[in-house]
């Protein structure tokens, strides 16, 4: 018989005690989309399930003249209707819009999303190209660790035992600039990214992008900053030759595998499409902002 353990403490030192001293498999639940999935007929004849919601911050998000903090609890359907983020951050809103069906978005979250770790992961790709900080709480105290570092590979991430996400952090963007996320998928909705592209671009006032990010997911076994895509980016006016550059380096930094869903020669040319045509949109929201 399968005994599972509920808890819902009000507070991260609640919650990391629980975590850490738990002889059982212990499990963070926020929107529990994927979790309840994953953990449903687990052989485990215990388990915990960790509920984070109640714990001041992890449900909100703050938008501050210097950073925006999210709480990694809040749901993309919330998240999404925040409308001062969406005009800071219209990429990272995007992604997360993205994540699963309308049901699904009351539930699941940015953090969740983040945590389950898989390479398909909508709202990585966004988040890297933000920048984001991951803000993890543990026995030891906190740390940070930029979103890039965070997953470690497929469904596997940086935290230990007895540690959680306690936020996510993106310093806010200098003037103009601005962010945008796309993806391929087989069908027009309710589908997992066959590539992904998140694009941050910083424009001068002569339309010369002085600084840029680009992340990519679905093509490798974790979500990957691709430093040389930016670095085509970066001193052009965003021509022809610096887009096909950038999405050339994201192919090349890309490591896909070829499943059902598309093959590798398929997956490398599309993350490269993708990249351009985020870095076009971002750009172009850019300019205006």
């Amino acid at each position: 018989m399968v005994s599972v353990v509920y808890e819902a403490p009000d507070s991260i030192e609640g919650a990391v005690n629980l975590l850490a001293n738990a002889d059982v498999p212990a499990h963070i639940l926020a929107g529990g989309t994927d979790l309840i999935i994953q953990t449903n007929g687990s052989s485990d004849a215990e388990r915990l399930f960790v509920d984070v919601k109640k714990i001041a911050g992890m449900t909100e998000a703050n938008l501050t003249d210097a950073a925006l903090v999210l709480g990694p609890s809040m749901s993309c359907a919330a998240f999404t209707e925040c409308d001062d983020i969406k005009a800071v951050f219209p990429g990272l809103v995007e992604a997360a819009y993205l994540i699963g069906s309308t049901q699904v978005q009351g539930r699941a979250s940015v953090g969740g999303n983040l945590c389950n770790s898989s390479p398909a992961a909508d709202t990585i790709p966004a988040l890297i190209a933000n920048g984001a900080q991951c803000v993890i709480a543990g026995p030891g105290g906190e740390r940070t660790v930029p979103v890039e570092e965070f997953v470690t590979g497929v469904g596997r991430n940086c935290m230990e035992k007895g540690e959680l996400l306690k936020q996510i952090t993106i310093a806010r963007p200098a003037a103009n600039t601005s962010d945008a996320y796309l993806r391929f998928i087989p069908r027009t909705e309710m589908d997992i990214a066959v590539a992904g592209a998140g694009v941050s671009i910083t424009l001068d006032d002569n339309g010369t992008c002085t600084a840029a990010r680009v992340g990519i997911g679905a093509v490798a076994p974790t979500a990957l900053l691709v430093p040389d895509a930016a670095a085509a980016l970066v001193g052009s006016t965003l021509d022809d030759a610096a887009l096909q550059a950038a999405a050339d380096a994201a192919s090349a930094a890309s490591s896909p595998i070829t499943d059902r869903r598309g093959t590798v020669e398929y997956r490398r040319q599309v993350v490269g499409v993708l990249v351009k045509r985020a870095a076009t949109i971002a750009a172009e929201r850019a300019k205006g902002g």
